[in-house]
């Protein structure tokens, strides 16, 4: 069973470089948490890397805009490997043809399609509707609150033409602030489970990990030695599963997304109450904490 921890200094000397989910995290999506934003600024003070490993559709320098305005300072991480980032990089390389069909919001998400500069020869994608489609990019529904079972009849369609789907955000919900919304992955969930093929790129799989690495060593000129890497994430299915499909040690934050099912006490959970779901999720964080300190 997972050890509970008091706060991040209780274990940072163990590790080096931290693949850190933001939302739920870091911040809830309209502010940032300043617990967490402290623990993130003395692991650096003592020498650790900080990579935001977030299954944000966005490109990172959009994911460090959006940072900005919640109030999560600079200084409290190194660099940032979005889910956007590597499902781009597979876009622009053909991964689901050269006209795609956009599910997204057109107001937050077009900078998706922004050209990847640091490709050679990339595909030039265009949007087109479903009709005319090589296959499909979802960053996310257009409207988070609404039931994913309205892109039914459009899945029917793409399946049918043997369409695949590219799924830039691999989460099922977020909370903002106090609301549950819909993302990427309930889309992609529901096109598989139509019998359509859907692509990831984000947390659990590996892409977003190479990523992370990639820019870790970008930073600090080496390889990080995974047994000196912490994945922090208050996804089970996510941030846990891809830490231990990466062979990592993780930090699950109970305080986030399943935060009702570890007692009244969001910031201490019940031992017993951790230790039955964990049992039932067959998936086994290395630490618990209610949230990220």
């Amino acid at each position: 069973m997972p050890r509970i921890i008091a706060a991040l200094s209780d274990i940072a000397a163990d590790y080096d470089v931290l693949f850190c989910d933001l939302w739920g995290c870091v911040h809830d999506g309209l502010r940032a948490f300043p617990a967490a934003v402290a623990a993130l600024q003395a692991f650096r003070a003592g020498g650790g890397t900080v990579v935001l490993v977030t299954n944000s559709p966005r490109p990172r320098a959009d994911v460090a805009v959006q940072l900005d305005t919640i109030g999560v300072p600079r200084d409290a991480w190194d660099t940032i490997a979005s889910s956007g980032d590597s499902a781009r990089a597979a876009m622009f390389q053909g991964a689901v043809g050269r006209k795609v069909h956009f599910i997204g919001n057109p107001e937050t998400d077009m900078g998706f399609f922004n050209p990847l500069k640091i490709l050679e020869n990339p595909v030039d994608i265009q949007i087109v509707p479903l009709a005319k489609a090589d296959g499909i990019v979802c960053t996310g529904p257009a409207d988070p609150l609404a039931d994913p079972a309205v892109y039914r009849p459009e899945f029917l369609y793409a399946k049918a033409k043997g369409l695949k789907l590219l799924c830039a955000n691999p989460d099922i919900v977020v909370d903002r602030g106090e609301t549950r919304e819909w993302c990427a992955g309930a889309l992609a969930q529901l096109y598989t489970e139509m019998g359509g093929e859907s692509l990831y790129f984000g947390k659990p799989h590996p892409p977003i990990y190479d990523l992370a690495r990639r820019r870790t060593v970008a930073l600090t000129g080496r390889e990080p030695d995974p047994a000196r890497i912490l994945a922090i994430g208050d996804g089970i299915a996510t941030d846990v599963l891809g830490g231990l499909g990466e062979g990592i040690d993780t930090l699950f934050i109970t305080g986030g997304l399943a935060a009702a099912e570890f007692g009244p006490d969001v910031e201490n959970p019940d031992q017993v109450a951790l230790e039955a779901w964990i049992t039932a999720a067959q998936t086994e964080p290395t630490y618990a904490i209610g949230r990220l300190r």
